[in-house]
């Protein structure tokens, strides 16, 4: 049985994935316990709020190396949300403050149509993806990651630009909709990544 860790950094959504998680009969820990988060053996970094909130509790518990070193050690890890967000350089929500910088690129906020964006919306899949199909979710996002490197992009949506919804590189999946939120569409997902 997989070890899955959901990273505690007081995100809204943990209940949620967790709730999905269990419906699979699969053992989970929320936790922001260094080792237990290098041990584990998948990792689920849910989001749910502000950038700047985000990355300061990040700082506040101690959680910004472990998250990088389990990252760099291979551990398959799963960003929902602001989880995708983080994983840039910044984000135009705070423009002071340094996100995880896994990858290069920044967060833009939609500058067209009402935000945030609420509601199901459509996927496109690119050659680059291993747990998607053409489908609909959830999403609620006012703010969308602009890759410098594109090859790494998953899937792109469109809400008046076209945009990425998602990514994946070696070890990292990340998502801008919520697939604990997107009914059908969320299960096959997450029950594709757990494996």
């Amino acid at each position: 049985m997989n070890k899955v860790v959901i990273i505690d950094y007081g995100a809204g959504n943990v209940k949620s994935v967790g709730n999905m998680l269990t419906s699979f009969n699969v053992e989970y820990e929320i936790t922001s316990d260094e080792n237990k988060i290098l041990s584990a053996d998948k990792i689920i970094f849910p989001g749910q709020g502000h950038f700047e909130q985000s990355m300061s509790k990040l700082n506040e518990k101690n959680l910004i190396v472990p998250i990088k070193k389990a990252v760099q050690k291979g551990i398959p890890f799963l960003g929902i949300c602001l989880g995708l967000q983080i994983l840039f350089e910044k984000s135009e929500e705070a423009p002071n403050v340094a996100g995880l910088s896994i990858f290069e690129g920044e967060v833009k906020k939609f500058q067209i149509g009402k935000t945030p964006q609420i509601g199901w919306n459509n996927i496109t899949t690119t050659k680059n993806n291993t747990y998607l199909k053409d489908e609909y979710f959830y999403f609620v996002n006012s703010y969308y990651v602009l890759p410098k490197n594109e090859d790494i992009i998953s899937s792109t949506t469109n809400y008046h630009i076209d945009f990425c919804s998602s990514i994946e590189y070696k070890n990292i999946v990340a998502c801008q909709f919520h697939p604990e939120k997107s009914a059908k569409a969320g299960v096959e997902f997450f029950k594709k990544w757990i494996g």
